[in-house]
């Protein structure tokens, strides 16, 4: 058995089609083929289901897959580990992070680029549960996320601040000239809010909940963009994450008021598998972030900008 055998079922089961795996792999579709041919005889097990395209995996391959993940996360470890001896870190580092979160990112990611120039990073923005299936996966390095709410599972966790909820509304609407609005009267006007599948909606639905309210949002979305954006256009208002005050300024024609009656926080924080030896990269901006001290970054209350 060798690396490049695993890697190529990586790549197969990532893109579910011969061609495409074998054009990321950077070879021809008869070497992808045949690797997987030569380790199924070497394992003495059939890995794929065999048809004219890519039908799926046997249950042995999908044990094999599994190991797969965790051999080649293993070997670019070793890797990042010698290099980080011979000539500090190097390598690629993937982050999965909650949209409610992206607003801050950069306070981490900033400081660790200057902390290790020879570091690539590229961040996703995920839901919670994605992230816990991509890191359990092997596919990232490292999460930001809630803590506290739903809890992620077999990771190591490194809270770094609590997460408190704004109205994004339009300057000239209904509470035009207040600091500060209820959960209550909140529910009563058009919103637009994050999709149902994101752990921040789960969280403000909860709220509303708990005040007698079950709101009907007229747009739903993935992104904090876009929410922005229709915000910003006048007719829609909608319940933000605190550390939106942390970009350069709201959206234009836009006020953020607190939101009030009741307040609640939710802790968010870094997570990484809790495997040894860990991985030298996400052991890197896990030893970075307590550093940054983003509670007082992001603190609570904000000073509201209009």
């Amino acid at each position: 058995m060798v690396i490049k055998q695993l890697v190529y079922l990586l790549a197969l089961a990532r893109e579910k089609h011969f061609g495409l795996a074998a054009e990321r792999s950077h070879i021809s579709q008869p070497t992808l083929s045949a690797a997987i041919r030569q380790l199924e005889d070497e394992l003495q097990v059939p890995i794929v289901e065999r048809g004219n395209r890519f039908i799926g995996f046997t249950p042995e391959g999908e044990r094999v897959l599994e190991y797969a993940r965790r051999i080649v996360a293993d070997c670019d470890a070793l890797r990042q580990d010698l290099s980080e001896l011979r000539q500090g870190l190097t390598g690629h580092l993937r982050i999965g992070v909650v949209p409610s979160a992206l607003p801050i990112v950069s306070r981490i990611t900033g400081p660790f680029a200057l902390s290790h120039p020879r570091v690539s990073v590229s961040i996703q923005s995920l839901t919670s549960a994605e992230i816990q299936k991509q890191i359990d996966e092997f596919t990232l390095d490292i999460g930001l996320t809630y803590l506290d709410n739903e809890p992620v599972t077999r990771m190591r966790t490194l809270p770094l601040y609590r997460e408190h909820y704004i109205l994004l509304t339009p300057e000239d609407g209904p509470f035009a000239g207040r600091d500060s609005v209820t959960w209550s009267e909140a529910a009563d006007v058009p919103l637009c809010l994050l999709s149902p599948d994101m752990q921040n909606r789960r969280i403000v639905d909860r709220i509303f909940g708990s005040v007698g309210k079950a709101p009907h949002p007229t747009l739903e979305t993935n992104s904090i963009v876009t929410l922005c954006l229709h915000v910003s256009a006048g007719q829609l208002s909608s319940v933000m994450p605190h550390t939106l005050l942390d970009m350069p300024g709201l959206p234009g024609g836009t006020i953020a008021l607190k939101l009030t009656e009741p307040e609640v926080s939710y802790g968010m924080g870094i997570v990484m598998p809790d495997r040894q030896p860990a991985q030298p990269l996400a052991r890197a901006l896990f030893a970075l972030a307590p550093t940054l001290d983003l509670e007082q970054a992001v603190r609570w209350p904000p000073a509201l900008t209009r």
